[in-house]
């Protein structure tokens, strides 16, 4: 381990519960965010950051480190919410040193990608919560970068800007963030995953709420009368194309998510992502669930079935054709370091898609952690240290 302080700032981090909530309608989402944001500005005024502005209300967290060379500041932003899909509470994160395959929890034959991380140093929960790499290891990571810089004041370097923000997991990341007070014009997220991804391309992105009213009656008299909202949710889905799920999807192929299904005989509702790259396939996408909603209701009768859809963010490959300085600022600041940069569309989305749609272009940069969301996510070590050089060379 050769930067042992970078694991430690990220154990630290990964045992404070940030989880945020699709449920909630504050901002932040969840009170806990601000236990990490308040930690975050304190270590940065500790380091002697500038500019150190902590958001009380909306649990954002702002900082600068100034530098020598005479160019426009550059920002690093991460996020310190983690996904609401496994609890992150009480996360206990375990190193371990040189992995073999034999982890009882993380099996290659599983996850083929560890097969490429045989001999490493990993970091792993225990298996009953997600880790929290995602982004925990970014944040981690740009602390590392402003805590080199505030030591070695000698190096020479831009002017860089720092940002923490809450909720991205939920896709409110950006709601109240503030690019005055931020003060770059160009950025990066740290929210990739395997060394070396560089991404400007995500999903154009749309949520689905599909609420089934049913018509329930004792099932002894039933016949011609009942309309069971379960069964009907069950129609519906068989009508979305099977192969276009997440599951059966790579690269720039879009997909239908099923990612709840709750309800009874009497009510039912279903929530879905829709994701495109391609953002004429992805309004098609949209304009499929409406036909199936309006078939289905010519089918059991009017107001079955209510189709709520809502954009939720889109593709930024576009607005980042004039900003391409940014990609070829960070494949040779990677290959200076010796990482082999890996250009790959994101099939997701992050802070950075929002914001450059706002006026701030900020492709994605990774961060070595990976299987994120699930009881199974890791970080690689000396992926982390690497990325950590990354982002101390870019800002040279």
């Amino acid at each position: 381990m050769k930067n042992k302080d970078l694991i430690d700032r990220f154990i630290r981090y990964a045992k404070i519960d940030t989880q945020s909530s699709e449920e909630s309608q504050t901002s932040p989402s969840t009170v806990k965010q601000h236990d990490l944001a308040k930690l975050l500005s304190s270590e940065l005024r500790a380091m002697g950051a500038s500019d150190v502005y902590y958001d009380e209300e909306h649990c954002y967290v702002y900082a600068a480190v100034p530098g020598s060379q005479d160019k426009k500041p550059l920002g690093f932003i991460g996020h310190m919410d983690t996904s609401p899909a496994v609890s992150g509470a009480d996360v206990k994160p375990r190193i371990i040193e040189n992995y073999d395959g034999k982890d009882a929890l993380l099996k290659p034959d599983d996850f083929p990608e560890l097969k490429n991380h045989i001999g490493e140093d990993l970091i792993a929960s225990d298996g009953t919560t997600l880790l929290g790499a995602d982004d925990k290891a970014g944040v981690s990571e740009i602390m590392n970068m402003a805590k080199f810089y505030l030591e070695h004041k000698e190096t020479g370097h831009r002017t860089f800007k720092i940002a923490f923000t809450p909720d991205e997991e939920v896709g409110r990341g950006t709601e109240h963030f503030d690019i005055v007070r931020f003060g770059a014009e160009e950025a990066y997220t740290v929210d990739g995953g395997k060394l070396g991804l560089l991404e400007y391309e995500n999903f154009n992105a749309a949520s689905a709420h599909i609420i089934i009213r049913g018509k329930s009656v004792h099932p002894g008299d039933a016949k011609n009368l009942m309309i069971n909202a379960l069964l009907v949710g069950m129609e519906f889905n068989s009508m979305l194309p099977p192969a276009e799920t997440p599951s059966h999807t790579e690269m720039y192929e879009g997909f239908y998510f099923l990612e709840e299904m709750k309800g009874s005989t009497d009510s039912a509702d279903m929530k879905y992502f829709i994701r495109d790259h391609d953002r004429t396939k992805f309004e098609a996408r949209k304009e499929t669930v409406r036909k199936i909603s309006a078939y289905m209701n010519e089918k059991y009768g009017e107001g079955t079935i209510t189709a709520e859809i809502a954009d939720q963010y889109f593709n930024m490959a576009d607005l980042m054709a004039s900003h391409m300085n940014l990609i070829d600022n960070a494949k040779a600041a990677m290959e200076k370091v010796g990482i082999k940069p890996l250009i790959l569309p994101i099939r997701g989305g992050t802070d950075g898609a929002v914001l450059t749609f706002r006026g701030l272009p900020c492709p994605n940069l990774c961060t070595g952690g990976y299987n994120y969301h699930g009881r199974y996510e890791y970080a690689s070590i000396p992926e982390m240290e690497k990325t950590a050089e990354l982002l101390i060379e870019l800002v040279k």
